[in-house]
């Protein structure tokens, strides 16, 4: 698994929990909100480009269709709190890998 695969799991984490406590509420992630984070690390590790892109700019989407909703759904509102909670992480992944 590459260097880039690993951080975007790491940053796919981070931002579910940070929707999922805002929205959900609770020390952990919701089922709902787990079972999206295993869809989404295993769409990652299967990603047959190499190097990966980001899936926005990507040709082929892999996330089937209520799949890619709720995650835009998570990354509309967890990217602008990612700046404040999670800074490094954030830059980082703004500003190349």
């Amino acid at each position: 698994m590459g260097k880039n695969i690993k951080d975007d799991i790491r940053l796919i984490e981070r931002m579910l929990a940070v929707y999922c406590r805002d929205k959900h509420g609770g020390p952990g992630l919701c089922p709902a909100c787990a079972a999206l984070l295993i869809y989404a690390v295993d769409r990652l590790l299967h990603c047959p480009r190499d190097p990966k892109p980001a899936c926005k700019a990507c040709p082929v989407h892999c996330y089937a269709p209520e799949q890619r909703a709720r995650i835009k759904e998570v990354m509309r509102y967890s990217g602008p709190r990612m700046l404040l909670r999670h800074p490094l992480l954030t830059l980082k992944h703004c500003f190349g890998k």
